[in-house]
């Protein structure tokens, strides 16, 4: 959704906005995303870049999101150093590609200079978390009569790249030479365009293909003409053929054309040409007189209320239209922010960055334990050859007065045994003898290590699904804490892990409570200690996630009705939440084992019974369950 058109009306609303500002703070989101405050128009204003594979963007949000002081990286103390306390000079996007290129200037303080001025040496700068006091430093007026000479002054250049994976922010001098970027790509990565400090920023390949600001219908008919598979969609066709065009400006262009969004260039009429060129004209002439229209395209509900925002736009979209529900926004950045989540009243979540953090550890320890998995597996099925190695031992020994020294191989049977003429027929049995007992004593192991493995990938499938879900800052500080205690922590002082806080229950009408685990520990305390044998327990089957129980007022006083709340909740706070049904087990609790050696919130259970049911957050079951 990021094509031309977007990054054309994005560079027209940050230089209407953005020019002249100073950027007060500025740091890291997530290791690929950069935020940055800039003052500007007489307000703060918010800025987000992002170089991820599948969320790769620029827009100016309503709010900063929260930055990560914890996440230092050496483009982000070049962004510090260069960037933080500059003015942004410009906002430029070259013709027809997904580049913009915001200038800034700032003056760069000699030590002696910040030192006078109660300032700290830049090099300790690079480390703070938030800016110092430099709003006295005028770019432009000149009124520090001490060291204004344009000298002082340095220029950088941040390249917001978004193709798709090859999305990236790199920091460009006002040479041309690169002084860092998010994403790094060596000469043996890419040798048409290595990212690296130092080199020359060369902009990426522009595309062949008819400009589509001036396709004529000459053009256009030479385009069709030289289509390979007249069968193929003509969106495709256009992508191909023209300068820019995306995916989605394609299907607008067919759609204008012939009220097909997806019509094959086989079944266009002989005057098509001449009609595609004009509507093409018509999409893209925004970028010629910059009047946008931003557009957001919602799933029709079927009473009316607002779906999921399935797309978004710079100018409308017939063939969005023509299927979804659309809304026209105040600007561009807004539809970008509903379209990604980071719009403020579409209640974006917090502290991302932390969340991804703790997910992308619980991500590599899930890697490393599969790979420990599979060299068991291989050594289970070696252990299965033990027999083999073993007879071949003993069909040695029985044959050895008739080997011949240097004879390679022994026939017993109609089976060939492999000799080592070198080592001679006795060594080579008891290498056999020998890998026939670690065999043996590997197989006696294996099964009790894969089992050990499986549970490991069971807890850290259930801290991923609780990570994700989380939706408090504590509730992740609980999980971090938790992940410190039993999976090791890079941190000199690792935190200490705290009892888990009794969840507050959801109560029906009858008093009963239903309590939901949030943390493994919580899990634990939970079905435990909050629950008694009669009490009734729920999980979702066969997947990660929450303990959900239900603590009742009167022994035997089980409500259905309760029964199918508290399932609901299990189904929702857990991995299979985005299904239509899930099967949740419910069980007395009484029948509830914690797994020996396992990790918090594993159990084992029998004598369940197994509902469906759809999942349902607390807000949906109002009706049913009320705050304790």
């Amino acid at each position: 959704m990021f094509d031309i058109l977007t990054i054309a009306a994005i560079a027209d609303e940050l230089s209407a906005t953005l020019i002249d500002g100073r950027v007060q703070r500025i740091g890291a989101v997530d290791p690929r995303t950069i935020a940055a405050e800039i003052y500007a128009g007489g307000r703060r204003r918010a800025l987000v870049a992002s170089a991820g594979d599948q969320d790769a963007r620029l827009l100016l949000p309503d709010l900063l999101p929260s930055l990560d002081p914890a996440l230092i990286t050496p483009f982000i103390l070049l962004l510090r150093k260069y960037v933080r306390g500059g003015v942004v000079i410009g906002i430029e996007q070259p013709p027809l590609e997904r580049i913009v290129r915001i200038s800034i200037a700032k003056r760069l303080l000699p030590d002696h200079e910040r030192r006078r001025r109660g300032l700290p040496a830049e090099s300790s700068d690079l480390a703070a978390a938030e800016p110092p006091d430099e709003s006295d430093i005028d770019i432009e007026s000149g009124d520090d009569d001490d060291v204004e000479t344009d000298a002082d002054i340095t220029y950088v250049h941040l390249v917001v790249e978004i193709m798709g994976r090859r999305s990236n922010l790199i920091l460009v001098d006002d040479d041309g030479a690169i002084m860092d970027s998010v994403k790094r790509v060596t000469a043996a990565m890419s040798r048409a365009r290595p990212v690296w400090p130092r080199l020359p920023y060369a902009p990426p390949p522009a595309r062949a293909g008819f400009d589509p600001r001036r396709v004529s219908a000459a053009e256009m008919t030479a385009l069709l003409a030289n289509e390979p598979q007249p069968d193929r969609p003509l969106w495709r066709a256009l992508v191909d053929g023209l300068r820019g065009v995306s995916p989605q400006m394609g299907r607008e262009i067919a759609f204008r054309a012939t009220g097909d969004a997806n019509v094959a260039v086989a079944a266009l009429s002989s005057d098509a040409a001449a009609t595609l060129a004009r509507d093409t004209h018509h999409l893209v002439e925004p970028l010629l007189t910059a009047a946008w229209e931003p557009r957001v395209y919602r799933e029709r509900e079927p009473d009316d209320g607002m779906g999921p925002v399935i797309a978004f736009s710079a100018v409308p979209m017939r063939h969005l239209a023509a299927e979804f529900q659309e809304e026209a926004v105040a600007s561009i950045s807004q539809a970008a922010a509903l379209a990604t989540g980071e719009d403020a009243s579409a209640g974006p979540e917090r502290h991302v960055q932390r969340r991804q953090r703790l997910i992308a550890k619980i991500a590599a320890a899930r890697q490393r334990q599969e790979r420990r998995l599979h060299a068991l597996t291989e050594q289970r099925d070696r252990a299965a050859e033990a027999e083999r190695w073993r007879r071949w031992g003993e069909a040695i020994y029985a044959w050895l007065w008739q080997i011949e020294p240097g004879q390679t191989s022994l026939e017993v049977d109609g089976e060939s045994i492999p000799l080592d003429a070198a080592a001679g027929p006795k060594e080579t049995a008891q290498r056999y003898f020998d890998q026939y007992r670690r065999a043996q004593g590997a197989a006696e192991r294996t099964p009790e290590l894969e089992a050990e493995v499986e549970r490991e990938l069971a807890w850290l499938d259930q801290m991923r699904t609780l990570a994700e879900q989380a939706a408090t800052f504590p509730e992740l500080e609980a999980l971090a804490v938790e992940w410190d205690a039993h999976a090791g922590s890079d941190a000199d002082r690792p935190r200490r892990a705290q009892p888990p806080k009794r969840p507050r229950p959801l109560l029906d009408a009858d008093g009963n409570a239903v309590f939901v685990g949030r943390t493994g520990a919580q899990n634990d305390l939970v079905t435990f200690d909050v629950l008694g044998p009669d009490d009734t327990w729920l999980h979702a089957r066969g997947v990660a996630g929450s303990h959900v129980g239900i603590r009742w007022r009167r022994s035997g006083a089980e409500e259905a009705r309760t029964i199918e709340a508290a399932a609901r909740l299990a189904a929702w706070y857990s991995a299979a939440r985005g299904s239509g049904a899930v099967e949740v087990d419910v069980a007395p609790r009484r029948h509830v084992r914690k797994i020996k050696g396992g990790r918090p919130g594993l159990v084992t259970y029998r004598n369940e019974r197994t509902i469906a049911v759809q999942p349902a957050a607390e807000t949906d079951l109002a009706d049913v369950l009320r705050a304790g």
